[in-house]
């Protein structure tokens, strides 16, 4: 078996207030996007070798009904180059934690609009 790449979905009520953080703060492109009713039901969006997907938990519960109460949350953990260029593009925002941690990173985690948790990481 041969394993080629490993994409989080995010499940958010809805995608439309997610995407000025992944776009317009992070600089993440769209990639792939599909309607489900009158607004976005899914988005894919990636930024140099990082992708991550969001689907609302609408369209997951047409798509994949078994999945009800189910892999409803996440936390993303995202290795950069420079702390310093992430702190710049998410000036303003509430910041969770910012800690050295024990194995030589330099990391801050803050909460998205879909309420997950993300974490950025400038590795010694």
């Amino acid at each position: 078996m041969e394993l080629k790449k490993l994409t989080p979905v995010l499940i958010v009520e809805a995608i439309e207030p997610c995407l000025p953080f992944w776009e317009g703060r992070l600089g993440f492109k769209r990639t792939m996007e599909a309607p489900h009713g009158s607004a976005l039901g899914f988005v894919a969006l990636q930024r140099d070798a990082v992708e991550v997907m969001i689907q609302t938990r609408a369209s997951v519960m047409d798509d994949l009904p078994q999945a009800e109460g189910r892999g409803n949350s996440a936390a993303l953990y995202i290795e950069v180059k420079s702390l310093a260029d992430v702190e710049k593009a998410l000036q303003g925002l509430p910041i969770l934690v910012r800690r050295r941690a024990p194995y030589g990173a330099e990391e801050l985690f803050l909460r998205e609009p879909g309420g997950h948790v993300v974490g950025f990481a400038q590795h010694a």
